[in-house]
């Protein structure tokens, strides 16, 4: 499963949203991809630093681990790594379990469209 990322309307969510619900009860029990989507590309940059994005890395390739440990990998204070965590998970790009935090994601697609630049 991967998770798809980019600039769209909560209209266009939304529509994302039930075409998935209606295939789910059509039958199609294929998991989906997780769509996030960001109003702006200014604030999909805002949210996913650059040290958001190597804390996802870093999970992906390590697997499952506490904050604690995430901090001494990528040698961060963990106070903010604990916040980017929290922040990771409440956009629903990190999960926390019985092993600790993770990324349930293979694979990351970012799409912005290049007229979102022009003003």
């Amino acid at each position: 499963m991967k998770a798809i990322i980019e600039i769209a309307s909560n209209t266009d969510m939304h529509r994302h949203a039930m075409a998935a619900a209606r295939a789910h009860a059509n039958g199609n029990t294929r998991a989906t991809d997780y769509r996030l989507g960001f109003e702006s590309a200014a604030q999909l940059f805002a949210e996913l630093t650059t040290e958001r994005m190597r804390t996802l890395k870093t999970l992906r390739r390590e697997g499952a681990q506490s904050i604690y440990s995430l901090a001494k990998t990528l040698d961060r204070n963990y106070s903010n790594v604990h916040s980017d965590v929290q922040r990771l998970m409440a956009l629903g790009l990190v999960e926390r379990g019985d092993d600790g935090v993770s990324v349930p994601f293979d694979e990351l697609e970012i799409h912005v469209p290049l007229n979102v630049f022009v003003a």
